[in-house]
Formats: structure tokens, sequence, C-alpha cells
């Protein structure tokens, strides 16, 4: 069914083209169409029960429920929905990695990422992931310093303690602050220079998400565990523009992880378009299981 959809952008209006060949559609009273402000589901009867054609939990944008029309052309059921925003430039109906990573390189405007967090293999991953998606820079603080030292963060950290790595660190950001279209990932653990209130003045260059590990047993929980912690500001990370909670880790998950980052920093900007290239913190969680 998803292969046959047609989508097109119309800029203040979105048309849906679905193909109805194949199913036993009478008239529009054998269709269900309920539409929602970030969802959209599409049914057919069929020997007096309902069919799902297709359902949609997370629109790319939102809509405007009550001007939803509808209406049967042909072989083809159309939907015409109304933007929210209409300046917002859908590249395709639904919310996935392909869409996310399209819109992004328009909405971010070449504004570098930096991805902060306390495991420094899980950053490098999910920076390495949005790079590709965003076709910015890949760039990594820790393999940096191992290049100009020429030995491991870890035996650093044993001769000269993780101040002096955070230190190198925080020099390292400042000049990276210069550059556009580069997602950095940074050190995790006692010797990054995020764990520091003092040195996230380099890093608010760009947008920071910070990941987050989270024992919560659901989403609700995991909202409510980043709220608590960006309230609290006890951790240096809470300066970040977006928290993505982490609900266990395996190195498959850094797509996922990647995408759930593209989201939050989607909604962020979108509640003020002017931010790429300003300074502004924001809370948004999205929580990977």
């Amino acid at each position: 069914m998803w292969d046959r959809l047609l989508f097109s952008d119309g800029g203040a209006e979105l048309e849906l083209r679905l193909p109805l060949s194949g199913q036993t559609v009478h008239s529009s009273r054998d269709l269900f169409v309920d539409v929602h402000e970030s969802s959209l589901t599409i049914r057919v009867q069929a020997t007096g029960s309902f069919t799902t054609l297709m359902e949609i939990a997370n629109l790319y944008g939102t809509i405007k429920p009550s001007e939803t029309i509808w209406y049967i052309d042909e072989d083809q059921l159309v939907v015409n929905l109304k933007k929210h925003d209409s300046d917002l430039k859908w590249p395709d109906i639904m919310e996935n990695w392909e869409s996310l990573s399209t819109g992004a390189i328009t909405l971010l405007k070449g504004t570098s990422v930096y991805i902060v967090g306390d495991s420094t293999d899980i950053n490098h991953e999910v920076a390495k992931e949005l790079s590709v998606g965003l076709k910015y820079t890949p760039l990594s603080t820790s393999e940096l310093l191992e290049t100009y030292v020429q030995r491991t963060i870890d035996s650093w950290v044993i001769r000269e303690g993780p101040d002096s790595v955070a230190e190198a660190e925080s020099a390292v950001l400042e000049s990276l602050s210069s550059h556009v279209r580069a997602v950095v990932a940074t050190l995790g653990g006692k010797q990054g220079a995020a764990r520091g209130h003092d040195k996230w003045r380099h890093l608010h260059a760009g947008f920071t998400v910070w990941l987050s590990r989270s024992q919560a047993l659901d989403e609700a929980s995991a909202k409510d565990e980043a709220l608590r912690e960006k309230q609290e500001g006890s951790q240096a990370y809470s300066n970040a523009d977006v928290v993505v909670k982490l609900g266990g880790w395996e190195p498959e998950h850094a797509r996922l992880a990647a995408q759930a980052c593209l989201s939050a920093l989607k909604q962020l900007i979108l509640t003020d378009k002017k931010l790429p290239g300003s300074n502004i913190s924001f809370l948004m969680n999205v929580t990977l299981v």
C-alpha cells in the first residue's frame, strides 16, 4: 500500500492519494478517515468490519483536523489536510529517518550539532549516524585529542588525571566552535569537558543533545526524569538544548537514537525558527527503548 501512496505538499495544504484497487468500496460510507493533529488512520469496511489501510502515529508535522476534506476520485481515496505551519516543508507524510534527515538539513541552516553524555562510545556512534543523515562532517574530540598527543585517552587519564583531559577537550571545542555543518561527538565521563558547568561556552556554538541513560519503565516516567534533571541543574549536561533518554543500549540502536535526536531538534527549532545561530535552552525528550 505504501509504495502506491501519492503524497504532495502544496504549501498550506497536503494531499494524499491512496489507491483503492482491490478494495470493495461502494461509497464513502465504506471508508473511515480518523484525523488528529499528529496522526492519521484510514480504514475500509468489508463484510461488516473495518480493515486498516493506513495508520500513521507520527505525522511529519501537525495539521488542523477540522479542516480535513476527503473524497473518492475514481479508484483513489483523496485526503486533503491543512497544515498548522504553512511554511514548514514536509518531505513525507510521516516522521521517519528519511523525512527527518531531509527536513533537518533545511531547518538547521548549517548549524553544527554537539553530542554530550556519559558514554564516549554512545556519543560517537550516534554522532556518526547523524552526520550521515545530515550530510555533515563527523568529528570526534577523542579522536582529535588522541591524534594530537599520540596516546589513548585512558592512558592520558592515568598519567595526568581527568581534569587535564577535560581542559584539553575544552580547547578543542573552542577551535571547533567556528565550524559549521559538523556533528561533534564529545568525551563522556569525568574526563569530558561537558561535565563541567564552566566549560559550556563553546558548546553553545551549536545545538547540544544530551544522550541520557534511563532506568524508567515507560516513556512518561522517562520524561519526568529528564524534566527533573533539567530543573535541578545538578549535572552540567542539563545545559543541553534537548535531552534524549535512552532506555537500554546496543550498537544497533544508534540509528534509532539519531532519529530521536532529529525529532527533538525539529520540535525545538519549530518553536522559534530564528533558533539556528542563536543560543537557547529547551526541554524535549524522546525515549528510546
